[in-house]
């Protein structure tokens, strides 16, 4: 039994209903008229109270955009609260209703409170000693701004910000007097500032409906599979139920549904069918619809919002590319100053996230992997992924691996968060070492210094005291750097065709007459860095590729080779706006001229030789008229390997390798009758078929004839796209290397363990990566 304090009770019952009886006169007339009254100092104090409220746009849902045969695709949402503001035309007009009837009757004659349900709260205040409800639809939805506001505090300091944010929700929701003729004297300002379908819709739009479901679009979609202008009477209903206590009467909880009961969720259907009565007895409804709704059963229809990148990576396959899209706006100060500023405008400001990914290349690209490299093989830990970038822009157009996207904290065998294809910022792959590919910054060097793709190199020294190099940023000293090639070759070849069947021992000696810290200056020039974010190595070695990168960063390398030398770096984010239309301006790729013009265009008329003839990558040319250039890499024992493939409008980059530990790849069976060596050819020749098509390329620059040569050698390019594929070395499903392969490049392969280049905070499971 309550015991009832009367003296103070019937004190606070008397100042409320005084207060009650005021709050006519300031809610109907304006406050002047009061004064001139002669108000009393109770009405003095209440007109004293702040007025203006600030109306904030509600936390809402992101969404992140593709294209798709031209057109947008949501491929993943992120959010606090799923919330999806809708117009009062997109409220269907029972939910509306319900409302009313049930919350609020007489909403459409009050001014912004409820005088006959406050003299009730009042009353039961003075009774049970608690300050009551009685709060009008306007009040609640002042109530539910203010909360909004406390969940969007942040700040540098988590104690402060916290205690900040819990002083917040006493101020906005306590239960105190003075907190509640704050909500009247608020409630009073919004009701004459907005109309009373603006109010309406805002409350219908803000209101919790059971854990991070908000608002009546959100909750109709959620709870019944529809949008909130379809919503049925029976559905208006349960909506107007769950928000009466949303903890215990969502229809989503098994702690919430009475399984002895045929009609299920039996508290929740009392409540339903007492919002069903208000609207019969408010003439909102006839009888026979009261009666054939209330033997309806509570029948939810659970349609999640995907919170995060799983939604993308189930019916896109794009879980990696949405989990660097959010990386890159966390790390976008154009996102906010802060790290939790950057978060909160994700998870709160409803962005409208339009991306550069391309969905149909996508699907192209992750059947070309996936018919290549499976999810997971016994006896190795494999890893593979296809990264398509455009030059001149840096955008990113596809992304796939071979394993399944996760977040889980229990990923089994072929599931993990790690994004193969990108640095370690974003997806916490260390990279892998990149073998011959990396020699285009030699060879571009090498250009750049005054040498020519004519010149004779020596091949047969393969024991290179380190005294023979020269470095001029970090001294040069250490064991002699043993080189090897796959087979015999000539004792000198050119610098041209050296290039094109990778000659590791030319590529020793053209170091020799050159500045190690030059070509690795003209890498960094070119956007090159490693992926763990150490310092880029300038050994020997090197040369032949012995830094970590990432799949996306070479793509981004040889992207700018086949834009006249101008680098740009990659970014997936197209345009972004906010829910309420204002556009921010993610930071832009970053383009730099990285070399001249002339060096880029030798460099591309060097490396389209790759694609035919004695050519490392000859049986991976689709044989089309695309104009292209190429440049396979193998680490010692075909650890790692990699095929990069350019034509003016797009760069594919294609690695299949170890992801842990130094399995030799070489003889290993892949998928297609394939090896780990030789499955790039089968992914490159695929992606290069499918972009030639779609998305083409121009006519590669000629080569400075400078830079070439003898004229001999500048009449034609060495082989270009249009050139028929011919057999020869590397072809798809060969155990190794052939004559002119590209050949293991010594010096390259990681110490047994050395897969300990471990992923930060990586997720646990099979195919985490370095």
């Amino acid at each position: 039994m309550r015991v009832v304090r009367w003296p103070g009770a019937l004190l606070m019952f008397i100042v409320m209903s005084v207060l009650a009886g005021l709050l006519v006169a300031v809610a109907v007339t304006p406050a002047v008229a009061v004064a001139g009254e002669g108000a009393s100092g109770a009405a003095a104090f209440f007109e004293d109270l702040p007025s203006y409220l600030d109306v904030q746009t509600p936390q809402q849902v992101s969404t992140v955009y593709a294209k798709q045969g031209g057109q947008d695709v949501a491929i993943a949402s992120f959010y606090a609260e799923n919330r999806t503001i809708v117009a009062a035309d997109a409220i269907a007009k029972t939910l509306q209703q319900a409302a009313i009837d049930t919350e609020d009757p007489r909403y459409y004659e009050e001014g912004g409170i409820d005088v006959i349900g406050t003299l009730r709260g009042a009353a039961a205040t003075a009774v049970g000693g608690d300050v009551q409800g009685g709060s009008s639809i306007t009040q609640q939805y002042v109530k539910n701004v203010l909360v909004q506001q406390c969940e969007q505090l942040t700040g540098k300091d988590a104690a402060a910000t916290k205690a900040k944010v819990d002083a917040c929700y006493q101020d906005a929701a306590g239960v105190t007097p003075q907190r509640k003729l704050q909500e009247m004297r608020y409630a009073i300002a919004v009701n004459k500032k907005y109309s009373k379908s603006q109010i309406l819709t805002g409350y219908l739009n803000i209101v919790g409906l059971g854990g991070r479901v908000y608002g009546a679009e959100a909750g109709a979609e959620y709870y019944f599979g529809v949008h909130a202008k379809d919503l049925s009477l029976v559905q208006s209903a349960t909506l107007v139920a769950i928000l009466n206590n949303p903890s215990n009467l969502r229809i989503d909880q098994p702690d919430n549904k009475d399984n002895g009961s045929a009609n299920g969720y039996a508290a929740t259907k009392e409540r339903r069918d007492y919002v069903l009565r208000r609207m019969l007895a408010h003439h909102s409804i006839t009888k026979a619809q009261e009666q054939q709704a209330v033997a309806t059963p509570v029948q939810p229809t659970i349609t999640e919002t995907a919170n995060g990148c799983s939604a993308a990576a189930t019916a896109h396959d794009a879980g990696y590319f949405c989990d660097y899209v959010r990386d890159q706006v966390l790390q976008d100060p154009a996102f906010g100053k802060t790290a939790a500023e950057r978060i909160a405008t994700l998870d709160t400001k409803g962005l409208q996230i339009h991306t550069s990914l391309d969905l149909d290349l996508q699907a192209q690209g992750q059947a070309a992997l996936s018919a290549y490299v499976p999810t997971t093989m016994a006896g190795v830990d494999a890893g593979g992924s296809n990264v398509t970038v455009e030059p001149g822009t840096g955008r990113i157009l596809s992304m796939v691996q071979n394993t399944t996207y996760t977040q889980s904290d229990s990923a089994t065998a072929g599931q993990t968060a790690v994004n193969y294809s990108a640095d370690e910022g974003y997806g916490n792959s260390t990279g892998f070492q990149t073998g011959s590919t990396y020699k285009v910054f030699t060879l571009a060097e090498w250009l750049a210094s005054g040498h020519t793709l004519s010149e004779s190199v020596s091949t047969t020294e393969h024991t290179f005291p380190q005294s023979e190099f020269t470095n001029s940023c970090v001294g040069v000293g250490g064991q002699p750097w043993q080189v090897a090639n796959a087979e015999k070759v000539p004792a000198s070849m050119t610098v041209l065709d050296a290039t094109t069947e990778s000659i590791n021992t030319a590529f020793g000696a053209m170091g020799k007459q050159l500045d190690l810290c030059k070509i690795a200056e003209l890498a960094k020039s070119m956007g090159i860095h490693r992926a763990d974010g150490a310092e880029l190595g300038q050994t020997p070695s090197s040369i032949l590729g012995v830094n970590e990168l990432s799949p996306v960063d070479l793509a981004e390398a040889y992207a700018g080779f086949a834009n006249g030398g101008v680098v740009c770096t990659p970014t997936a984010i197209d345009s972004v706006t906010t829910a309420d239309g204002t556009k921010i301006t993610p930071t832009p790729a970053d383009c730099t001229q990285g070399v001249s013009a002339d060096v880029a265009g030798t460099v591309d008329y060097a490396l389209q030789g790759v694609l035919s003839g004695n050519g490392t990558a000859a049986s991976a040319n689709p044989g089309d008229s695309t104009p292209k250039f190429a440049k396979t890499g193998t680490t010692d024992g075909d650890v790692q390997n990699w095929l990069v493939a350019s034509s003016t409008k797009y760069t594919n980059a294609t690695w299949i390798g170890n992801v842990q530990g130094s399995v030799r790849l070489a003889n290993w069976p892949f998928l297609q009758g394939t090896t780990g060596y030789s499955a790039k050819f089968g992914v490159g020749k695929a992606m290069m078929s499918y972009l030639d098509q779609h998305v083409g390329g121009d006519a590669l620059p000629a080569p400075d004839p400078a830079m070439v040569g003898t004229p001999e050698h500048a009449k034609a390019a060495p082989g270009g796209g249009g050139a028929a594929a011919t057999g020869g070395a590397g072809t798809a499903g060969g155990a190794a290397p052939a004559a002119g392969a590209d050949a293991p490049d010594a010096g390259t392969a990681p110490a047994p363990g050395s897969a300990a280049a471990a992923v930060a905070g990586a997720v646990a499971g099979a195919g985490s990566g370095h």
